[in-house]
């Protein structure tokens, strides 16, 4: 696997750290598990990281050098994709995989060029497209210049491209795609970790609220600070961010935001939450809120239910299949805090259906979610896409080249 910014060992949070970091990491060890050998190969952004580590046996990370060896935001990458993608052929030359599988776009451009030279089949998952996060922000899109070119030049010589949700497998026929080449395999959740038994994070008699996850404008914490003036008498826990909420720039405006909707006195901020603390805090709310503008697929919707935890989420991409409205949780518009509003106020104030709902979520991940079940239908992928195999000979390594700098 390549997953140039979002390494497994890495809890996610941070701006450039999320369900992707949760993704690779939990797919890696179930493909170990399986008996599979797994490489992950991320960007080294310390000089002090073992250039191997072992993450599981047969599952581990290597550390492959491209630009200085610092945390650089994921957007600036792209000046250092070739030295990435010729560190991956170096590797690649002694230790052949059968199939490579790029994770998020910059990974998929790396990997395009090392595996066709190897005659090894490229899989790739997107994570995001650049076309929707276009669509979505508009002149806040801080995408590099050229990613949907990129992006679509690698969709089109992949072997196999694995969507999240049908909305992102629609959207990758949009942008020419052949349908018959995308198969869609949704992300997991780790069933024996996130379960509804067990403690439970501290909280008082008000029903908790919580939003769990990375802070960013798109990810809808604005909307739930203000649909929280239309909930009488409930809490929002905010967690996510940076270790220090007192310096965390999100932190800030989600802050002012709250102030100016009157809810300051009911919102808290956690900062960071370590990976196995998050069961307890899950645990701990009566209702968890995943209201994005969009999202291609969305894991803390998964860990919710699996905790037994009602969801309220926006009717856009994977969470139109993951949140069964009326069974697992409710659906909302995107970007609209009344109609969040209402909804939360109907679950903290039915606390019997909340529970029902809850109970459903759980029946439901572990029936198609878990990440074993998850895995085996990625092998599928793999296997369909010629694991092992070997390409037709002379086929030509395909360099992709992209303009710095910021924009579409």
């Amino acid at each position: 696997m390549v997953s140039e910014h979002a390494s497994p060992l890495v809890d996610p949070g941070g701006p450039d750290a999320g369900g992707q970091n949760v993704h690779v990491r939990e797919l890696a060890l179930a493909l170990g598990r399986a008996g599979h050998d797994v490489t992950v190969c991320t960007r080294r952004d310390d000089p002090a990281t073992a250039e191997v580590v072992e993450l599981a046996p047969s599952v581990r990370v290597r550390h492959v050098p491209a630009g200085p060896a610092e945390p650089i935001p994921k957007d600036e990458l792209v000046d250092h994709i070739p030295e990435l993608s010729a560190g991956l052929g170096r590797a690649w030359r002694t230790d052949r995989p059968d199939v490579v599988h790029g994770h998020f776009w910059m990974s998929g451009w790396a990997a395009t060029g090392p595996a066709r030279q190897r005659g090894t089949p490229l899989v790739q998952t997107f994570h995001a497209l650049g076309s929707v996060k276009r669509r979505h922000q508009g002149a806040g899109d801080t995408s590099p210049d050229g990613r949907i070119r990129v992006e679509t030049a690698v969709a089109r010589r992949a072997r196999r491209v694995i969507a999240s949700c049908p909305d992102e497998a629609a959207e990758l026929v949009r942008l020419g795609v052949p349908a018959a080449s995308i198969d869609t395999v949704g992300s997991g959740v780790d069933t024996r970790m996130f379960t509804p038994d067990g403690p439970a994070a501290p909280r008082g008699a008000a029903p908790r609220l919580l939003v769990l996850g990375r802070l960013v404008r798109r990810k809808g914490a604005d909307e739930t600070v203000q649909a929280l003036a239309d909930v009488p008498g409930a809490e929002l826990v905010v967690a996510g961010g940076g270790n220090d909420p007192a310096t965390d720039p999100d932190v800030a405006r989600l802050r002012r935001l709250a102030g100016e909707a009157g809810v300051g006195d009911r919102v808290r901020f956690t900062g960071a939450v370590r990976r196995d603390e998050v069961p307890e805090l899950l645990r701990s709310s009566d209702v968890v809120v995943c209201a994005p503008w969009y999202e291609p697929f969305g894991i803390v919707p998964l860990e919710a239910m699996a905790c037994g935890r009602p969801v309220v989420a926006s009717r856009v991409g994977g969470l139109q299949e993951t949140v069964r409205c009326g069974r697992t949780g409710l659906h909302v518009p995107p970007r609209d805090p009344r109609a969040l509003a209402a909804a939360l106020r109907e679950l903290t104030g039915d606390p019997d259906r909340a529970a029902a709902l809850g109970a459903a979520g759980r029946r439901r991940v572990v029936a198609a979610y878990a990440w074993d079940r998850i895995a085996e239908q990625v092998l599928a992928v793999y296997r369909s896409a010629g694991a092992g195999a070997t390409a037709p000979a002379g086929e030509p390594a395909y360099r992709l080249t992209v303009p710095a700098g910021r924009g579409r």
